[in-house]
């Protein structure tokens, strides 16, 4: 159905199996990231981008136009599409779509080749474990595919009965334990109605009766229930945040809490996090689109009498040859 709603320059792009994204620059302009590289492939023909970008966005009662030109939106199959149209886009409609496969890699694929081993069991070795993780990492550094992974693996060793609870903004994550509820927000209606957020789903997650709880992606008010979930017995979590290392990870934590939390001090939202997290695992993109794991912290406490500055134990710390 998605083949036949797109121009024919597109179509063949999203059934080859190395394609990760489509990206579209002034409504003409077509490029692929195939194995981690970017590369212009072909070009379409004026007005051909909008007339597919309407009929894919209006049996999702999603709208593209003037009043709004902005949308992001995920296909039924699990591709997430947002695009942006003229003058906001200045030079011309731009799209991207981020095509989700439905597979996961092995743990092998994330470790650097000084350290495959070891770096291997130990990632096992945590996901085994009761801890707490949360894993950061830049945008398309493979924070969500570590996960799935992470998961997938550990399904091999988690009890059948286990009851796992997934909260996402769009569904990427691969999870296939036989025990899986998946719940997915929801944007308003352009009439500002219907609105189901992250805190919303987390807050109705902790009533279903999890045994682990899986977080696509912390970036609001969420972080405040699930530190606070953390800390009153959920052990086993895993969640994904935008950072630039463990260390900023943490701080970004500190601040979307105490954003949640108007009346807490930065001392009472870092006691909060650091007694919640225990594991942060940070991902990075290596210039050739291989994605590894940069560094693996364990935060310990902090001998300093009176200071809440969070203090890692490294793990594991990437090979930079």
């Amino acid at each position: 159905m998605r083949s036949q709603l797109l121009p024919p320059q597109l179509s063949e792009y999203f059934l080859d199996a190395t394609v990760t994204d489509i990206l579209i620059n002034n409504a003409t302009e077509v490029w692929v990231e195939r194995s981690g590289a970017l590369v212009r492939v072909d070009d379409l023909q004026p007005g051909q981008i909008e007339i597919a970008l309407e009929r894919i966005l209006t049996p999702l009662g999603r709208r593209l136009d003037r009043l709004s030109p902005i949308v992001d939106a995920r296909l039924p199959d699990g591709t997430r599409v947002c695009a942006v149209i003229h003058p906001i886009a200045v030079h011309g409609t731009t799209a991207a779509f981020r095509l989700f496969r439905q597979q996961t890699f092995p743990l092998t694929d994330f470790c650097d080749d000084f350290h495959r081993d070891s770096l291997q069991e130990l990632l096992r070795e945590l996901t085994q474990s009761e801890h707490n993780i949360l894993i950061t990492g830049a945008t398309g550094s493979g924070k969500s595919c570590l996960v799935s992974s992470l998961v997938s693996h550990d399904e091999e060793n988690a009890p059948t009965n286990e009851r796992i609870i997934v909260i996402e903004d769009t569904h990427e994550l691969v999870i296939s334990h036989p025990h899986t509820v998946r719940l997915e927000s929801r944007v308003a209606t352009a009439e500002g109605r219907g609105q189901v957020s992250l805190d919303d789903l987390l807050r109705s997650a902790l009533r279903l009766r999890p045994d682990r709880l899986i977080v696509g992606e912390v970036r609001g008010i969420e972080a405040l229930t699930l530190i606070q979930a953390m800390n009153t017995g959920h052990s086993r979590c895993l969640a994904t945040l935008h950072a630039n290392s463990a260390l900023d990870g943490l701080h970004r934590l500190d601040l979307l809490t105490m954003q949640a939390a108007p009346g807490w001090t930065l001392q009472d939202a870092r006691h909060m996090v650091n007694s919640a997290i225990h594991i942060v695992i940070h991902m990075s993109r290596r210039p050739y689109g291989k994605r590894c794991v940069a560094h693996i912290a364990k935060i310990v406490p902090n001998t300093n009498e009176g200071s809440h500055q969070p203090r890692l134990e490294y793990l594991y710390q990437q090979h930079d040859a």
